[in-house]
């Protein structure tokens, strides 16, 4: 499963008990852990402690849930962190706006400590197994380096949070081939995580935002492919 010791997991929930349930059952994986009860908090631990995993309630003081998300997704310490919300809230515009603001998981609340932690160590298994196999794509005025995380064009770098990222690095690694939401969702989100296949829509319009409309294209009533320039 990789080291867990230098694995860094930030809980953020106004509930102390159930923050103290997750320190403990974290702390006894092996992971190290900090704790906040409220969205502003958060950030600011999250840039020093600089965490790899975020687990991330919704309902909080100060601050809700999903525009915590979205600062930690603006800040160069918590960018490519795991997201994963943790809440009560059921409904779908929840878990749209959470995966719209850069959220890697939506699980909600009563907590099965156990299958968090087997989820949890799974994020973990897949990013030192991406991690090892890991380079470098060119193609035209884009570059994907997978070590460093980064993305340029036209030699001005671009900032994606990690899914955008793994998205484009996947079609990118695929070109021309085309993708249904559920071979996506399955590669970059994989059979362990359940998203609203509406998620790869919105991760594909963010990319595009970013990179510009040149490089994924849409297959009506198909997919989404990468377009060899």
């Amino acid at each position: 499963m990789g080291n867990k010791q230098s694995h860094k997991v930030l809980v953020v929930d106004d509930e102390s008990d159930i923050l103290e349930l997750l320190e403990y059952n974290l702390t006894k994986e092996g992971y190290e852990v900090k704790t906040a009860q409220d969205g502003k908090t958060a950030v600011e631990k999250a840039q020093k402690f600089q965490p790899q995993l975020i687990l991330l309630d919704i309902m909080m003081p100060n601050q809700d849930g999903v525009e915590t998300c979205r600062q930690l997704r603006e800040n160069p310490e918590s960018a490519n962190a795991f997201i994963i919300f943790l809440t009560a809230r059921s409904e779908e515009y929840s878990e749209v706006a959470a995966f719209e603001n850069g959220a890697d998981d939506y699980i909600t609340k009563p907590i099965k400590p156990r299958a968090l932690m087997s989820r949890i160590n799974a994020y973990f298994r897949r990013d030192v197994k991406k991690q090892k196999d890991s380079n470098k794509i060119t193609i035209g005025g884009l570059m994907i380096d997978r070590t460093s995380y980064t993305v340029t064009v036209d030699g001005k770098q671009v900032s994606l949070p990690k899914k955008e990222f793994e998205l484009l690095y996947f079609l990118a690694q695929n070109p021309n081939k085309v993708f249904n939401r559920d071979d996506l969702l399955q590669n970059i989100w994989g059979s362990d995580v359940y998203v609203l296949a509406r998620t790869v829509d919105v991760h594909v319009r963010k990319v595009r935002e970013k990179v510009g409309d040149g490089y994924i294209s849409t297959v009506k009533g198909v997919g989404y492919k990468f377009d060899m320039e």
